[in-house]
């Protein structure tokens, strides 16, 4: 049986799921560290927490850590890697990835999607509903690309980003890593690592220096 055990039983769990589901995953199993309290997300039944997971990797054949927080996410999907866990992607079929696009291992691709040519989506990113990444951006490890943000072509997203919901951002611009972006910012120039950055057009607000 081709099971998906996903760490998170949150509304983004419940995405991962329905999304594990559409590709033909047969069985998906939650867990969470609020088990026992937590017994069931939606439609699917928290079967434990996190160290329950982990004692029980053998049984799956897929791994996928639905947590929104980025730091969180990528501490415990680095764990799984170095466990040997298998990590997919899941990519909604109603999204649209080029074929000329690279799309690493644990990314999520969210239903109405558009990723173009010789995009690079790397590992344990996300990319929501309905954003679309142009040709040739980079999008670094564990970053969030939020629903309805509008990448350029050429532009670059650090590890651990997050660029919030209906965020524009102009072709060729440089996110560091670790950066906030505000909902419904404009990006119109470089943002330094570890900054947040508001508005229209987006000014930084709080700086890593």
């Amino acid at each position: 049986m081709k099971n998906l055990a996903i760490l998170g039983a949150s509304g983004h769990g419940k995405v991962v799921a329905d999304i594990a589901e559409c590709l033909g995953w047969e069985k998906v199993s939650f867990f969470d560290d609020a088990w026992p309290q937590k017994q069931t997300n939606g439609a699917w039944r928290v079967d434990g927490d996190s160290e329950a997971l982990f004692k029980r990797l053998s049984e799956f054949s897929g791994v996928a850590v639905a947590i929104g927080d980025n730091a969180i996410r990528s501490q415990k999907l680095n764990t799984f890697r170095k466990a040997g866990a298998v990590l997919p992607a899941l990519v909604h079929p109603a999204s649209v990835v080029s074929r000329y696009a690279v799309v690493e291992d644990a990314v999520v691709i969210v239903a109405g999607a558009v990723v173009n040519a010789d995009a690079h989506i790397s590992f344990g990113a996300i990319v929501n509903t309905s954003a679309s990444v142009g040709h040739d951006c980079y999008l670094g490890e564990v970053c969030h690309i939020c629903p309805g943000v509008r990448l350029a072509g050429g532009a670059e997203v650090g590890a651990r980003s997050w660029i919030g919901v209906g965020t524009s951002v102009k072709q060729l611009v440089k996110i560091g890593a670790d950066v906030v972006v505000g909902a419904g910012a404009a990006v119109v120039g470089d943002i330094e690592s570890g900054s947040v950055a508001v508005g229209v057009p987006a000014k930084i607000v709080k700086s890593s220096y």
